[in-house]
């Protein structure tokens, strides 16, 4: 979905746009998303989801750790500070889920695999410390309402191992949409804040065409 679309969509204010966004092109609405969650997928696909997601989320500091260091914006800053507290818990989730899934599925173009990951975990990090005002902020603001559709594949991934993961502790979505528009005063920031938001919604969106290509691979080998 383009920004000038999610901006004419209806929705009120630069939060309805974000919304709009994530509704459209975040990893809810992928189709391999909705297949793991069918709760048919091989335990080799399901540990890939884990490995995959280990090397773009799982390091320190991670995007949001990143975004508090390089954010400019006074309203967002204690949002962040809780947000990055509560990553960092998800952080410890996707490491116990690797240890307890076991080693990362035997994949045809291994290779090219890792350096894509390598290439999307680079493309968060330039978000998360980019100059641009609001830029990481929107990028952090957008992992957080994204990463709800993630965690339900952990919980499914969680619940086969017979692990029970806590409940999520990064900040709900009516404190986020406050801290969107608290932002989106300026038009310069609005902008920035919506560019990041996408480009990392556009990161996830590739993790996911990632994976699906992988489980594929494995299918026909």
């Amino acid at each position: 979905m383009t920004l000038e679309s999610a901006q004419t969509s209806g929705l009120g204010g630069a939060s309805g746009t974000l919304a709009a966004l994530v509704a459209a092109d975040g990893s809810a609405g992928h189709p391999f998303h909705a297949r793991l969650l069918r709760g048919t997928a091989s335990m080799r696909d399901l540990a890939d989801v884990v490995h995959q997601l280990c090397i773009l989320h799982a390091r320190h500091p991670d995007v949001i750790e990143q975004a508090l260091g390089h954010s400019t914006q006074p309203a967002s800053a204690a949002w962040l500070a809780v947000a990055a507290t509560g990553f960092a818990a998800e952080r410890a989730h996707i490491v116990r889920l690797v240890a307890a899934v076991g080693p990362l599925p035997s994949t045809p173009g291994q290779a090219a695999s890792e350096a894509a990951v390598a290439g999307q975990r680079h493309a968060l990090d330039m978000l998360a410390q980019s100059d641009r005002g609001g830029c990481a902020d929107g990028m952090a603001l957008a992992l957080a309402l994204d990463w709800p559709a993630i965690r339900q594949v952990m919980d499914v991934i969680a619940d086969r191992l017979g692990l029970d993961l806590p409940g999520l502790a990064i900040p709900p979505r009516f404190e986020t949409a406050t801290i969107v528009d608290a932002i989106a005063e300026r038009l310069l920031v609005e902008r920035a804040m919506l560019f990041g938001a996408q480009q990392m919604l556009a990161q996830h969106r590739g993790l996911w065409d990632l994976l699906e290509a992988r489980a594929s691979a494995r299918d026909d080998n």
